[in-house]
């Protein structure tokens, strides 16, 4: 499918787009309040103690355009419900996307005759309503994007052309893709909990394919915002994904060595994501977790926090309260190096005999940083001196249970600070315990695409297996 003609928005159409938007959410929002309501009360009459409603209702359009020609064109407009009851302490959960009459009563008495199977458990049940969050602040995620059909082309044409354009061993595209989302959320408890929150999402993004000679090398770029004012450009995207992927070329391969080891921002992320599941509550009381046993020591070096605040505007994990519409606080999972909490919902909290800390659901906005000094991207390379710097992990070589840590990684290879030649097809491993501790640093170049705010990560010393 081809399209190739340029359409003018004035102010006024755009306010009119974002009207028949904000309509077609907020519109619900009332209806939704309702349904919640009065689902509550139905399940209550038919024997639930307890019951927990969420009712979502989102509305999007996602574009793909490859090598200049349209792929995809998808409108989203969804809804669904899910529904838990609580029954002498046992639990039923069920799901659908029926919102009329009929549907919503077959919903109600499936959950209320599951439950009757299912086996009790005495730490089950709603969060106590002392934490349910009673100051509801706006975080300013709410940004829905008037996206026509015809600007969603041409931003993704634009992505991938900058990227086709930036140099001549970009040979192919595996496409530029827009998407606009927003979402609103009714959620409420038989605790007299009812909510109403609304989100908004968009991402811009290219992928590309680098040739020289017989070798070809993949790379992309993208950004993800809660309103489309803050998106990267086009170009940016273009360019950056170009770039990297031209410098993946005539890659060479490393003998076997143990050595210093820097993971770029975007890769040190995921090490700070493994340590977010790690301390989970879920998998401590299971016993799952290398974290386990941890609480109030020492798990990194002294001069490194990780502060969770879900209060960033705009943030990408920000909410004014859980999964379970319990308070949220700003706090530090780690301080000076300890390890402050775990990551608690009500039911992980009884389990372990502690109190629920706003995090079910997980974690929200993370910033990691490095009290001690702060440097940046040039000056890690330099501090390594010769070493491995990591841009790319394959596979899910990551063992929560006992903490090892085996990647298949790709990179450069650095010597007296200075990156000097890419590297492909090595193994990087060690144990996330011990990669933990012996960090040397943690860079000021922050990354910039999703909620775990993390510079590079310099550790002293990993196993590399290559050739």
């Amino acid at each position: 499918m081809k399209m190739n003609a340029k359409m003018t928005v004035t102010s006024q159409q755009k306010a009119d787009e974002l009207e028949v938007i904000n309509t077609q959410l907020s519109g619900k929002k009332n209806k939704y309040k309702h349904l919640v309501t009065d689902i509550i009360c139905d399940a209550k009459k038919l024997g639930a103690d307890e019951v927990v409603v969420s009712i979502n209702a989102g509305l999007g359009l996602n574009t793909t355009v490859r090598m200049g020609e349209i792929e995809t064109l998808e409108h989203n407009q969804d809804q669904s419900i899910s529904l838990t009851v609580y029954k002498n302490k046992q639990k039923a959960s069920v799901s659908g996307s029926d919102l009329s009459k009929a549907g919503l009563k077959h919903l109600i008495e499936k959950a209320c005759s599951l439950v009757n199977f299912t086996q009790s458990d005495p730490c089950g049940g709603l969060i106590d309503p002392k934490y349910l969050a009673k100051n509801i602040i706006d975080l300013d995620c709410y940004h829905p994007w008037a996206l026509s059909v015809e600007r969603s082309v041409e931003l993704a044409k634009e992505t991938e052309q900058a990227a086709l354009d930036f140099d001549s061993k970009i040979k192919n595209s595996e496409g530029g893709e827009v998407s606009a989302y927003q979402n609103m959320v009714v959620y409420g408890n038989s605790n007299d909990f009812l909510k109403t929150n609304f989100t908004s999402r968009h991402y811009l993004s290219c992928s590309v394919i680098a040739e020289a000679g017989n070798m070809m090398q993949r790379d992309s770029e993208y950004s993800v915002k809660r309103c489309a004012d803050d998106l990267w450009s086009p170009n940016k995207i273009g360019k950056i994904a170009a770039e990297k992927a031209v410098k993946k070329l005539n890659a060479r391969k490393l003998k076997t060595q143990s050595l210093p080891v820097l993971f770029q921002a975007d890769v040190a992320t995921g090490l700070i994501s493994s340590f977010l599941s790690a301390i989970a509550g879920s998998s401590i009381y299971r016993h799952a977790s290398f974290m386990e046993g941890c609480l109030d020591h020492k798990v990194f070096p002294e001069f490194i926090n990780i502060y969770d605040d879900p209060f960033v505007l705009r943030g990408l994990a920000s909410s004014p309260y859980d999964a379970e519409g319990a308070e949220v606080c700003a706090s530090y999972l780690i301080q000076e190096g300890v390890l402050n909490q775990f990551l608690l919902g009500s039911y992980s909290a009884r389990k372990l005999n502690m109190d629920p800390n706003g995090h079910a659901g997980g974690a929200h906005n993370i910033i990691v940083s490095d009290i001690k000094e702060q440097l940046d991207f040039a000056s890690l390379l330099k501090k390594m001196g010769t070493g491995f710097l990591v841009t790319d992990v394959i596979g899910q070589g990551v063992d929560l249970v006992t903490g090892n840590y085996s990647r298949g990684a790709n990179g450069f290879w650095v010597e007296n600070g200075e990156i000097k030649y890419p590297v492909e097809e090595v193994t990087i491993a060690g144990n996330l315990k011990d990669m933990f501790l012996n960090i040397i640093n943690i860079g000021s170049d922050i990354d910039q695409h999703g909620s775990i705010g993390c510079g590079s990560i310099l550790i002293e010393k990993m196993m590399l297996a290559g050739s």
